[in-house]
């Protein structure tokens, strides 16, 4: 049975910086296309920010988190990681990771079970 389990989120001022992690059970994520983190921000629908591939590590990001965040992975450890810097009010959400199929990031869709996410809030 495959489960998600992410970490790393915090209260955090804007302006700061936060490195979420995730660890997936239950099969290899190099066994997916890509991997990738999603947010749900309040009242929003989840969204895909970053993604990364497996047999290239290439990296694509959503434009509002162009240049502040960073998608890594540990492929053989089952681990993915995003590092986000310069944190804004707007990045209030959860966070999720999961595998994902297609072969863009237009086209990505999430194939395994969502875990429970972890929550980032920004606030002075």
């Amino acid at each position: 049975q495959v489960q998600i389990v992410e970490s790393g989120g915090a209260l955090v001022q804007p302006g700061g910086s936060l490195r979420l992690s995730c660890s997936v059970t239950g099969r290899s994520i190099f066994g997916s296309y890509a991997m990738g983190w999603y947010r749900q921000r309040p009242g929003e629908e989840r969204e895909l920010i970053a993604r990364i591939r497996s047999d290239t590590d290439e990296t694509s990001y959503l434009d509002s988190v162009k240049g502040r965040a960073t998608i890594t992975s540990e492929w053989h450890e089952n681990r993915l990681h995003l590092q986000l810097t310069n944190i804004q009010p707007q990045d209030t959400a959860v966070y999720y990771c999961n595998g994902l199929a297609g072969l863009t990031f237009a086209t990505s869709e999430p194939r395994l079970p969502w875990g429970q996410g972890t929550q980032v809030t920004v606030s002075s």
